[in-house]
């Protein structure tokens, strides 16, 4: 007799967050692969000719950058993974396969009603501006709130002259 498949165990609803976020719905145990980032696959050239996707907002995108260097492109093909939202104190983290594929996986037991995040990490080329920080701030209202979507820039070292 072949097995019914499994009711997904999430639900996109209105965030507290921001706009749409993604809801378990039944139990998520640590380590398991919640859902697949999908959406077209496109070129750094080709995210920059389509950014900003709405120009009244320029700062909400549903670009992934992938660690080969292709950005997925969930507002083309996406599915509800384009709704999870960022958090500094998440409960998923975005893991990338061999195969260049992502998948959204939880970091801990995540209990029915929860609203599953994780870290962005977005990252920006050149001098961010006060409308950049305004545009990613953060609004997942953890106590350690690093109240950015961005990450700090890593400092590079001086060579010293011996």
């Amino acid at each position: 007799m072949p097995s019914t498949p499994s009711k997904r165990p999430y639900a996109v609803r209105r965030s507290t967050i921001h706009g749409r976020g993604v809801f378990a719905t039944a139990p998520i145990a640590k380590g398991e692969r919640i859902i697949e980032y999908r959406g077209e696959r496109i070129t750094d050239a080709e995210a920059d000719r389509r950014h900003p996707a709405d120009p009244a907002n320029p700062y909400h995108t549903f670009f992934f950058s992938t660690d080969e260097g292709a950005i997925i492109d969930a507002g083309v093909r996406g599915n509800a993974a384009r709704w999870i939202n960022h958090s500094c104190k998440p409960n998923c983290e975005a893991i990338e396969d061999d195969d260049g594929r992502v998948f959204i996986v939880a970091r801990k037991p995540i209990e029915p009603g929860a609203e599953l995040a994780y870290d962005y990490r977005l990252f920006m080329d050149g001098r961010v501006t006060k409308a950049d920080r305004e545009g990613y701030a953060c609004r997942c209202g953890a106590k350690k709130c690093r109240g950015s979507m961005l990450i700090a820039k890593k400092k590079e070292k001086k060579k010293s002259k011996k």
